[in-house]
């Protein structure tokens, strides 16, 4: 009886990561073995497409991950840009042994990084390890973000925009704030827009591969349209190489991501706005906001986003104080303005009575 819970005690202990510290050997899984010698990073990235990883998961984990594989502990060598290119499967997961001190040098390094930013570096770093077959160290848990309301712009804000947008020299502003704001796009899909997604006798888009490789149909007002009409001959006159862009830089090429930040800075300049705070993803959260003061509802709005969780769309309902004072004010003029329609037309009556909650949402647009 004796024998037998002492061999319990240590089949208990042999857990994967404690055996490797004590062993100099390393345990693949059973789908590494056949490319164990194989450059990791090559491997590691065919992995993520199968996975179905978006483009910029890909980019932020290979990015991310870089930094955590570097560093060194005591006694050893800086990895060279050869040296790292040329590591195999299995030596990557000799060095990335958990519980070794490497994890915990390199989340030293990140303290100074926002917490968004911190989890997503954690998150790649628990993708790699879960590949190579280990343990994620339990001391290392995800920093607590806090609730963050989505940053908009007020009326005033986005009229001025709209106006540095129009009489901006680059013909691509315009098409480019009033599509964001209109449809509530990612940049990332904006960019990627090419001219056989656009229908315009539908007045819609399809968004192909979108966040999560998820596809979707996004819908355009007039005004939207009427922008794209006046865009689609200078797009015509700026073809060159690739004739399924939709939006084109002045060379010729597909307009990118940091091509339309950078847009957003100079628009945020000739609006007079603070540094920062026009950026692409502020106008798809006007777009949300906007549909949901209008009565719009969650799941209608998780559609248009792309959201995968109803979760990530409720967010919207926390309305900065900003935007409920400007709800208030409208719903407070509306009552006004029809009570005094109602008085003129008494004529002497009894007194209009009140009978609709002083929240409630009649006439306001």
């Amino acid at each position: 009886m004796n024998t037998r819970r002492g061999e319990e005690r240590n089949r208990k202990a042999l857990r994967p990561s404690q055996l490797r510290l004590n062993d100099a050997s390393v345990v693949l899984p059973p789908r590494l073995i056949h490319m164990q010698d194989l450059p990791w990073l090559v491997c590691y990235m065919q992995t993520l497409k199968a996975e179905n990883k978006s483009l910029n998961t890909q980019k932020s984990y290979a990015s991310g991950l870089r930094a955590l594989i570097e560093t060194t502990l005591p006694g050893e060598n800086v990895l060279s840009e050869a040296e790292y290119q040329a590591t195999t499967v299995y030596e990557l997961a000799e060095r990335m042994e958990p519980l070794s001190g490497r994890m915990d040098r390199w989340t030293h390094g990140l303290s100074d990084l926002r917490p968004t930013t911190y989890n997503a570096r954690l998150a790649a770093a628990r993708h790699l390890l879960k590949w190579l077959g280990h343990r994620w160290p339990d001391h290392l848990v995800r920093a607590r973000t806090g609730k963050r309301l989505p940053r908009t712009l007020n009326r005033r804000e986005m009229s001025m925009v709209l106006d540095a947008s129009a009489r901006s020299e680059n013909p691509v502003a315009s098409i480019v704030v009033t599509m964001m704001l209109d449809t509530g796009l990612r940049v990332s899909e904006v960019c990627n827009l090419d001219r056989n997604d656009i229908d315009l006798e539908d007045g819609s888009a399809r968004v192909y591969g979108g966040k999560g490789d998820k596809d979707r149909l996004v819908l355009f007002t007039r005004r939207t349209l009427a922008r794209i009409h006046a865009w689609i001959p200078i797009r015509d006159a700026r073809v060159r190489d690739d004739d399924f862009a939709f939006l084109l830089n002045s060379a010729g090429r597909r307009l990118q991501p940091r091509g339309v930040q950078r847009l957003m800075d100079s628009l945020a300049v000739e609006a007079g706005l603070p540094k920062g705070k026009l950026t692409p993803h502020v106008l798809r959260h006007n777009f949300a906001t906007g549909l949901l003061e209008r009565g719009a509802d969650l799941v209608t709005i998780q559609r248009l986003l792309g959201h995968s969780s109803i979760a990530t769309t409720r967010v919207y309902l926390e309305i900065s104080d900003q935007t409920l004072r400007e709800v208030y004010h409208r719903a407070q003029a509306t009552r006004e303005t029809i009570e005094a329609a109602a008085a003129a037309t008494m004529h002497g009556k009894e007194e209009l009575i009140e009978t609709t909650p002083s929240t409630s949402s009649i006439g306001i647009e």
